[in-house]
Formats: structure tokens, sequence, C-alpha cells
């Protein structure tokens, strides 16, 4: 089996275990994905910045806008008031900080909004969304 062959197949074994938790997930780990998916790809743009590997770097970069654009895409205004309001902001400061670390090549703005957004994934991982869940009554009788 050839090194390309063994690479290829890991690759779509990824893949495939990726697919499956999305397919898996309920809304709020979903969205945890989402968090776990941009932050895979900073690290991954910072090492390719570190690597001189311009092509890759700019995959990962354009991979962290579409998600970040996705992530502002499941915002509720209306029922997220000033919390929407605020993540709103920081993923249109993330973007534009995104565009200055690609055009700078520059691995220590990609760290910012990593810290960023490891505060944010922290913060919604401690949600227990089956708390919020109204709770059914069992009737007996």
């Amino acid at each position: 089996m050839t090194a390309m062959y063994s690479r290829n197949l890991a690759s779509q074994y990824k893949q495939t275990g990726v697919t499956s938790a999305v397919l898996d997930a309920d809304p709020h780990k979903l969205i945890s994905l989402l968090f776990a998916g941009v932050r895979e790809r900073l690290k991954l743009a910072a090492a390719c910045m570190h690597n001189g590997n311009v092509s890759r770097k700019g995959e990962a970069i354009g991979q962290v806008s579409l998600i970040i654009g996705n992530l502002d895409g499941t915002l509720d205004h209306q029922a997220g008031g000033e919390i929407a309001a605020n993540l709103g902001a920081l993923y249109e400061y993330a973007q534009q900080r995104l565009v200055e670390a690609n055009l700078r090549n520059d691995p220590m703005i990609l760290l910012e909004i990593d810290g960023l957004f490891a505060d944010i994934e922290a913060a919604w991982n401690s949600i227990n969304p089956q708390a919020a869940a109204p709770q059914k009554l069992e009737v007996v009788g």
C-alpha cells in the first residue's frame, strides 16, 4: 500500500467520522462542532503560515470564514437580544481580523481569534440543553 493511498484512506475515515458526528448531533452539539471546527482550522492556518504553505493557509482561513458566517447566520436577533448582537459584532470582528491575518501572514492574529472562540466555546459547552428544555410531567393514576 503506498503512503499516498494510506493518507487518502485516513482522510476518508476522518471525514466519515465528522459526517457521523454531524448526523447524530442535536442543535446544541452542532454549534459545539462549529466552534471546534473554527479553532481546529485556525490552528491549521497558523501552522501553514509557519511552514510556508500559502495555498493550504488560504484554504483554512477560507473555511474559518465560512464557519463563522454560518455561526452568524444561526443567531436569532429577536430572541437573543443583546447576546445575539454582541456575538454578531464579535463574528464581524473575527472576519475582519481573518482578512488581516491572511494579508499580513500573521499567526498572532489567528491566536487572538482562537482565544476569543475558546471563551465562547467554553461558555457554550457549559450550557446544559436538557436543563433548559421543558420537563415532561408523568401522570400517575
